[in-house]
């Protein structure tokens, strides 16, 4: 039986190196981002080329419940069946919680969490039917300590952590394993937003000296697929030593 994977944003960064990963271990994908589909089209192309496989593209809002749903459900029936669900979807801001709108706050609740209710409430119920399935959470390390000024985007990794070692109960009698990793400072469009000299100073608090690379979480998620069974509802630090 063939292999796949449901991967959430995955145009860039740690989606697009986890789906890279995935593809080079002979995966069959569905790959969804948010707005750019030309990216991700062209990964397709890409992926399919090189490791013959199949890929599958959404591009939409993942914190709408009706895509979400409509799509994954679309996935499914492409792929037949979802062997690895990972939700990698996610934003963030920094800034005073005092100074962000409801409608960022809603925004990123729903991104960076509900929308893990929306994939796993399609996707489980055929794992559940072949006692068989891996549910990888990308979480961080704000999820486990926060962060000032960004109380939204803990609240929500917060909430993934949670999310995750409930699910492994629940999922645990099934033979399906839920874990999360929650990632450090890993090297992405994400910290854009940080100056250059900004960026070398947090450098230089982390143990290690460096910031994660995306890849190096993508071997981390392989790590998880191929774990026994009995390791699930764990929230796995990829942080280099800073927390």
């Amino acid at each position: 039986m063939k292999k796949t994977a449901l991967i959430t944003g995955a145009s860039r960064g740690i989606g697009k190196a986890i789906a890279t990963a995935l593809a080079k271990e002979g995966y069959h994908l569905a790959l969804f981002c948010h707005n750019n589909f030309e990216l991700l089209e062209d990964l397709a192309k890409q992926l399919n080329s090189e490791y013959k496989i199949e890929v599958y593209t959404y591009c939409g809002d993942i914190s709408d419940y009706e895509f979400t749903m409509t799509s994954c459900e679309d996935a499914l029936k492409k792929l037949e069946h979802i062997d690895v669900l990972v939700n990698n979807a996610g934003k963030a801001s920094i800034g005073l919680l005092t100074d962000m709108t409801a409608m960022d706050w809603n925004s990123m609740v729903g991104t960076n969490l509900s929308s893990l209710f929306y994939t796993s409430k399609v996707i489980i119920p055929d794992m559940v039917a072949r006692k068989s399935g891996n549910i990888v959470n990308i979480s961080s390390m704000w999820g486990n300590v926060g962060a000032s000024c960004e109380v939204c985007y803990s609240s929500t990794k917060g909430g993934v952590n949670a999310f995750t070692k409930a699910l492994a109960k629940e999922l645990g009698p099934n033979n399906i394993s839920v874990n999360a990793i929650a990632c450090g400072v890993v090297d992405t469009d994400m910290n854009g937003m940080l100056s250059d000299e900004e960026k070398q100073e947090l450098s230089d608090e982390i143990p290690v000296g460096r910031f994660c690379a995306p890849e190096e979480i993508a071997e981390i998620v392989l790590g998880i697929i191929n774990a026994p069974s009995y390791m699930t509802g764990q929230i796995i630090g990829v942080d280099g030593g800073y927390i």
